[in-house]
């Protein structure tokens, strides 16, 4: 886990640089297992639900387009696990801020868990009406996540690349960032439970 001012150095430069960036072992690793037991036991008493797609009086459960099950953190009412969490995404946005100028004001974020076989199809998270999502994340929370387990998170790159597009695997305590606006996206299917935390940094103008 890097020192806060080394951690939003780091991502404000690759932000800079190309628009994306990922954190390796963004948590502790005991509050990272923490997150997961609670995403694993909510999942057990059926407290995630299908998610929808769309915005607004659009939005509907289509599995055809996205198979995850998740459920919203309530930021007056957190777990002692969301907290840590929560504390530490906080603290990165407020660093972003003053090293950006980005004026994100508002974090949101769910557990988001893929059943064997489930996929999110090709996507940005900047809805066409709303343009509140400056910056997306995920963190990951799958221990012991091998290539082969699949599961990627596709991320499309811009035509000035040289590669179509970056495959990044799940691997506990991982964290992505990355341009709302910017980045089409997808979650390629898992051969087992895949588990995270997907937030949004967001601008309340």
């Amino acid at each position: 886990m890097m020192p806060d001012s080394t951690l939003s150095a780091h991502v404000g430069a690759d932000f800079e640089r190309r628009g994306y960036c990922i954190v390796e072992d963004f948590l502790q690793t005991d509050a990272t297992a923490a997150l997961a037991d609670e995403c694993s036991a909510l999942h057990a008493r059926n407290q995630l639900r299908p998610a929808a797609v769309g915005h607004g009086r659009e939005r509907n459960v289509d599995a055809r387009v996205r198979g995850d099950h998740t459920r919203w953190f309530d930021a007056t009412d957190l777990t002692a696990a969301q907290s840590a969490y929560w504390t530490a995404m906080v603290a990165l946005r407020d660093s972003l801020n003053r090293q950006l100028l980005l004026g994100m004001d508002e974090l949101e974020a769910h557990y988001a868990l893929y059943p064997p076989g489930t996929h999110y199809a090709r996507h940005r998270d900047r809805f066409h009406d709303d343009d509140a999502r400056v910056l997306s994340s995920v963190l990951y929370l799958n221990r012991a996540w091998h290539d082969a387990d699949g599961g990627a998170l596709r991320l499309h790159l811009d035509a000035t690349s040289p590669d179509p597009y970056l495959d990044i695997y799940p691997r506990d305590g991982a964290l992505v960032l990355f341009l709302s606006a910017d980045f089409e996206h997808e979650v390629l299917p898992a051969a087992r439970e895949r588990l995270s935390i997907a937030g949004w940094f967001r601008c309340s103008r």
